[in-house]
């Protein structure tokens, strides 16, 4: 009985104890190098996150080493690992909310998750980066070793990172085939490079800032990327997400961006306008992964015209021409006649007015394709009033002595003084109005935001009295937008410092900001939209910017779900949410 009472009591005893570990998360910590053998190691610096070094009674003489942490082993793994790498100007690892959210998202996505925790402060004498690039390459090999053991796949390792932890996860993505130390034992032996990369707000990437601030703002001729990068040939695919007001240039982001462009590695860029330095664009990262492939297979595609195909959200329909009889400037015997259409939705939630329209290489516009319809729709769903423009084509013909454009421009300047000179009669705001066109379309949408001030045709009536500048546009993969696809497919992919903007973007004092969006594998190619946005932000104007890894020209069509491409719609709900005022 004695002895039965004493097996209960230590079964009881044992419970408690499985039940505390359980309830307090069980922290599998392991050093990243071997006692006495850490290269560069100065007395000064810690291996510890802030909630570490910050808590009551730390000592720094007993966490000298650094270290990574293994988190729970996923319930429904994908085969993948993810490192979770803090920021904190390489004098702290101080991001511990971003760090645990990553961690819990990418373990319900399937991923096994890592924090690399490296020394902090910055090393002396040395250059700031060089004590945890070491640890962060030792780091690497020792999760890829313990691959098997854990049950993920050892060459589906990424990295995600904010401010210096993403320059460290720029060095790990860019530059394994270079060693951070000498070589201490057979771990070294195994390869350090990674799979993917998702840079959030990637700090000391421009050459005018490599410890600190950007003193330039990542402006100016002499400023490029720093040469700490080398972009081997183990460069794997990143993601970048960047806010327009960062201190830390996102400039830096677009010079990374062009860097991968240039090698024909798939990535993506997000920008953000009106935004410092901040953990941006989680869910795109996600989108980012998904299309890459990254989570797992990727899943059937889906025609995005039969996710809005039906009006049922709109509440009064008006068609009308352009042109007064007679009147239209320019006209070709071999165009069609251009008019817009009103599309009211059933319940009104903004006074604001967007007017959409196709691409076509200027030889087609289509007022109810795949480009146009589901974007009416869904802002009609909104509650938001969409004008449709059918503008003349095809193409005037050579011996005009005109413009691809410039009949299109002509028809754009004009609806947009129609639509403001009727918007108050409808209720509506005749100072919130947004273009929006996709290809050819995209071209037109940057003459409408760029050169509203510069007269497409004379005075015809007193209507042309009105201005027709734009409060945003949206552009969508816009074509002929660099001296290098003019009037044909990117002979450099835009990428080369000689492939410039196009003359006819006069870039007036009415320019407005804009949404653009672009896939990364598209012909016409996406640095159309990133000079574009480079542009308008050396000219103080906040711009927001997505491309699309993989993604071809009329991305839109088809997508997987899941994928940026599936949710392009939304980009445009939130950006236009921005820019007007919504009823709730």
């Amino acid at each position: 009985m004695y002895y039965s009472f004493c097996y209960m009591k230590r079964t009881f005893l044992s419970i408690l104890l499985l039940l505390a570990v359980l309830s307090t998360g069980a922290v599998e910590r392991e050093d990243i190098w071997p006692k006495g053998k850490m290269p560069d190691a100065q007395d000064h610096q810690i291996g510890a996150m802030t909630d570490e070094s910050n808590a009551e009674g730390f000592n720094p003489d007993k966490h000298r080493m650094p270290y990574i942490e293994w988190l729970d082993a996923p319930t429904n793994p994908n085969g993948g690992c993810m490192i979770l790498i803090s920021g904190g100007g390489y004098n702290n690892c101080c991001d511990v909310k971003p760090v645990k959210m990553w961690g819990e998202r990418f373990t319900e996505l399937g991923f096994q998750c890592v924090k690399l925790v490296y020394r902090t402060p910055r090393p002396v004498g040395i250059p700031i980066y060089q004590t945890a690039w070491e640890d962060g390459q030792r780091g690497v090999r020792k999760i890829r070793s313990e691959a098997k053991k854990r049950g993920f796949d050892p060459d589906k390792i990424g990295v995600i990172g904010m401010s210096a932890g993403s320059h460290l996860g720029l060095l790990l993505a860019a530059n394994s085939e270079t060693p951070a130390y000498e070589a201490i034992d057979k771990l070294d032996d195994l390869p350090c490079n990674i799979s993917w990369a998702i840079l959030h707000a990637p700090a000391y990437i421009t050459s005018d800032g490599e410890t600190g601030r950007a003193k330039r703002e990542g402006y100016g001729a002499d400023v490029k990327i720093s040469d700490v990068f080398h972009f081997d040939s183990s460069t794997c695919p990143i993601s970048m997400q960047h806010g327009g007001l960062d201190p830390y240039s996102p400039n830096g982001s677009t010079l990374i961006y062009r860097e991968l462009r240039l090698r024909g590695i798939p990535a993506e860029l997000h920008l953000y306008p009106n935004v410092g330095h901040k953990v941006l664009g989680f869910d795109r990262a996600v989108e980012f992964m998904r299309q890459m492939g990254f989570i797992g297979p990727l899943g059937p595609e889906e025609k995005l015209s039969g996710r809005f195909s039906s009006d049922e959200d709109r509440e009064k329909y008006i068609k009308e021409d352009v042109w007064p009889e007679g009147k239209m400037p320019s006209r070709q015997d071999n165009q069609s006649d251009p008019y817009i259409e009103w599309h009211f939705p059933k319940e009104l939630k903004t006074t604001a007015i967007q007017i959409i329209y196709s691409g076509g290489s200027y030889n087609g516009s289509n007022t109810d394709g795949f480009e146009v319809a589901p974007a009416r729709r869904y802002l009609n769903k909104m509650g938001m009033t969409v004008v449709t423009l059918k503008y003349r084509v095809p193409r005037p013909p050579v011996e005009s002595g005109l413009a691809k454009h410039t009949t299109a421009w002509q028809d754009l300047q004009r609806a947009i003084r129609i639509v403001r000179s009727k918007a108050a009669s409808y209720g509506l705001d005749p100072d919130k109005i947004g273009i929006m066109g996709s290809s050819a379309g995209g071209h037109l949408t940057l003459m409408g935001v760029t050169s509203s001030r510069h007269k497409s045709y004379l005075p015809i009536d007193d209507l042309d009295k009105l201005p027709c500048n734009v409060q945003w546009g949206i552009g969508i993969y816009p074509a002929y937008a660099l001296t290098d696809n003019i009037d044909q497919h990117g002979l450099h992919g835009g990428n080369l410092d000689e492939d410039v903007l196009v003359p006819e973007f006069s870039f007036d004092l009415d320019t407005a900001p804009m949404l653009l969006i672009h896939g990364d594998a598209d012909y016409w190619p996406s640095m159309n939209s990133v000079k574009v946005w480079e542009k308008m932000r050396a000219m103080g104007i906040q711009c927001e910017l997505h491309t699309l890894a993989l993604r071809p020209h009329c991305f839109q069509r088809a997508a997987s779900p899941g994928t940026g491409s599936y949710n392009w719609l939304d980009r445009i709900g939130e950006y236009v949410k921005t820019m007007a005022n919504f009823k709730e």
